[in-house]
């Protein structure tokens, strides 16, 4: 098995003991992006379309440094700080995964350094 890890500094660099990504056997499985500007390491934005935009963004970054594009994406999980956030963040969602890969979304307690949305992706190769 071949195991090849995601690394960019296109896209905000991990904050813990894991990496942006990984892609096995034809799969990538890229860790939780949470609304980080890539550039300062600063939380982006105070809304939850503001942030939302910004988790979109760097997951298009890894997607294209891994070869692919939100149509390889298969299934996502993504977390929201408050499901009263639900639609206004569905809707930036949709006009991303138009392909509409399975899904899982639930509301947690915290989300790390308090942010609003993280979004985690599992994605096919060509």
């Amino acid at each position: 098995m071949i195991v090849k890890t995601i690394a960019t500094d296109k896209a905000p660099a991990a904050i813990g003991p894991y990496s942006q990504g990984k892609i096995v056997n034809g799969m990538l499985y890229l860790s939780g992006q949470i609304p980080v500007n890539p550039k300062d390491g600063m939380i982006s934005g105070e809304t939850i379309e503001m942030q939302t935009k910004t988790v979109l963004d760097n997951i298009e970054i890894l997607l294209k440094e891994a070869g692919c594009s939100f149509s390889n994406v298969i299934k996502t999980t993504c977390f929201l700080a408050d499901m009263g956030d639900f639609a206004a963040f569905n809707k930036l969602y949709g006009e991303k995964f138009i392909s509409k890969p399975a899904r899982s979304c639930v509301a947690v307690r915290t989300l790390p350094k308090g942010v609003l949305v993280e979004i985690e992706v599992l994605a096919a190769l060509d």
